[in-house]
């Protein structure tokens, strides 16, 4: 999303009255278009609460992956890429988080992180590359899971996302713990939580005292 809603909305009235009482239908064109991207925001904005919704609840709304499809194919129609490969990452992202299908995820994943790398939105490709480790600690490559949570880290560091980084560091604790290097794991846990604390982070506060203790580590 990278203008402001409110300001595609007062353009598209603009361009009514322009019409309207000016005899000029040219703008209505570009009008159309400002509407779709303002549709397409809507979209993943309403999906994303309701991922938050599940994540309390655990109980999926099936509206949920339609809002997500249907952003994407608003962007897709708008030549957004960035968007798009937003939208595809929560696409994949309800395949596998609600309903536990990492085959069906990994398309959505592949492609969301090929348009997150080529328009340079590192955030998205942070959120994917977290999730595709998912996918390999899944299958039991947990090297290639911890380069890809590394990776994420390291952009989540860059781009001052702390509780993201803080999130990730959890991950990357459980993959130590995998290897038997407890010490690294708590280490890792130290870190999230001194993180978590100073961001305000309440929410992964909490991921990480239930990861210290199934790790043993409480």
């Amino acid at each position: 999303m990278t203008e402001g809603m409110d300001a595609r909305l007062v353009r598209a009235q603009e361009r009514y009255e322009q019409a309207v009482f000016g005899g000029d239908t040219k703008p209505l064109d570009e009008a159309e278009q400002d509407l779709v991207g303002v549709e397409a925001d809507v979209a993943l904005a309403r999906g994303r609460i309701l991922h938050a919704r599940f994540l309390e609840t655990r109980l999926e709304d099936a509206a949920e992956l339609a809002l997500f499809e249907r952003a994407a194919g608003l962007y897709r129609e708008l030549g957004d890429a960035r968007g798009e490969g937003e939208a595809l990452f929560w696409v994949g992202t309800v395949h596998q988080v609600i309903r536990q299908d990492q085959e069906i995820a990994g398309p959505a994943f592949a492609r969301a992180r090929e348009l997150a790398t080529a328009t340079g939105d590192e955030l998205t490709l942070s959120y994917v590359l977290r999730h595709l480790c998912f996918a390999e600690q899944a299958a039991g490559r947990v090297d290639a899971a911890r380069e890809l949570l590394t990776e994420s880290t390291r952009l989540r560091r860059k781009l001052s996302f702390v509780p993201g980084v803080a999130a990730n560091l959890i991950g990357l604790a459980h993959l130590a713990a995998s290897d038997g290097d407890r010490e690294a794991a708590r280490e890792l846990l130290d870190e999230a939580a001194g993180l978590a604390a100073d961001s305000g982070a309440r929410g992964v506060g909490h991921w990480i005292e239930n990861a210290r203790i199934e790790l043993g580590l409480a």
